[in-house]
């Protein structure tokens, strides 16, 4: 246990260095120079101050107010030695922070006991630190365990989906990461990205509810299949809404807008410019873009720059033009990803 000594009479310092060699598993640093003691004790983490009153600036009370002031400071001991007997100054002591004192001279039987019950003190608040440390880490491995239950059953729920629909794993990876990037240039919190990473693959797995005739279907869909073949996304928000998991609920608000378009065409509610939630408009246009330069049973992949082009036209009328304008921005870092995970021939 570190205990600082501050006062600018040496005899002073020697006499208490002395004191707390008798104290168990204590050791004293001594400072003459106040200035020089203050900015150490705000540098590290002293576990009691003994600080005289009477000492060129900053005096006791500076100190002890200065001290207090230093970030994670207000908890550390501190015990004033003083020769002054006026209850004013111990008041303002008290005041700026001071847990006890010590009058001048210096009895030993009372400074060791005082000094004793401080460090008992210092002890128990790293015991309740340390314990406190302990809980956030075991609440910081259940939290991550909860998570990957979360994270194993969206995966189980996109490999369903998977399996009856032609698009691959690597268009669900991709257009995920698309909308990561989108939402970081947007301005969205790492948590936020990471929950837009995690939720976006679930934004088709209402195509678990279509029939395989229109689902597979390899040629264009009519009015009526094309009818059924939208109604995924309600089904998707159907599957996911109600939980608690903020994963889930974002999936299923992905599920239901991702569709939508920003001029009020799109499906299944016609939402129309900020009435459809950013996580839809942001997943829009990745999912586009990688959906235009994907292969399909129905059509070729589309060249880039054609795909591009697509995108551009419809701003804002299918896209947010401020979701595209971060698409956009983000391009150097999307195309990585689109050629480091192209689908595999």
């Amino acid at each position: 246990m570190k205990v600082i000594v501050v006062d600018d009479t040496r005899i002073n310092l020697t006499l208490m260095q002395h004191l707390i060699k008798r104290l168990d598993d204590a050791e004293a640093l001594l400072f003459e120079q106040s200035a020089e003691a203050l900015q150490w004790c705000i540098d590290n983490d002293p576990d009691l101050i003994v600080v005289d009153y009477m000492m060129p600036s900053p005096d006791g009370l500076e100190f002890i107010e200065r001290f207090r002031a230093a970030p994670e400071k207000q908890d550390i001991p501190v015990l004033m030695v003083t020769a002054n007997n006026d209850n004013e100054v111990r008041y303002k002591a008290l005041d700026v922070g001071a847990n006890d004192f010590l009058t001048k001279p210096i009895d030993n039987k009372e400074f060791l006991a005082r000094a004793r019950n401080m460090l008992a003190l210092r002890r128990s608040q790293k015991a309740l630190n340390d314990r406190a440390a302990w809980l956030a880490e075991e609440v910081h491995k259940a939290t991550l365990e909860i998570k990957r239950g979360e994270q194993e059953t969206i995966l189980r729920l996109t490999r369903a989906a998977e399996f009856r629909d032609p698009e691959t794993g690597a268009h669900i990876q991709r257009m995920a990461l698309y909308s990561q990037l989108i939402a970081r240039k947007l301005g969205w919190s790492a948590i936020e990205q990471e929950l837009i990473l995690a939720s976006a693959p679930m934004h088709d797995v209402g195509k678990v509810g279509i029939p395989d005739q229109i689902l597979l279907k390899p040629g264009r869909l009519d009015d009526q299949e094309l009818e059924i073949m939208r109604k995924h996304a309600q089904y998707g928000h159907d599957i996911l809404h109600g939980s608690q998991s903020p994963l889930l609920q974002m999936g299923a608000i992905i599920a239901l807008t991702h569709h939508e378009k920003y001029d009020g065409s799109g499906y299944p509610n016609m939402l129309k410019g900020e009435d459809i939630p950013q996580v839809g408009r942001i997943v829009a246009v990745a999912d586009v873009f990688d959906a235009l330069m994907s292969e399909r049973p129905y059509k070729k992949a589309w060249p880039l720059e054609q795909a591009l082009d697509f995108l551009k036209a419809q701003r804002g009328q299918h896209f947010d033009p401020a979701c595209l304008d971060a698409f956009f921005d983000s391009w150097e870092a999307i195309n990585e990803v689109r050629i480091r995970l192209q689908d595999r021939l």
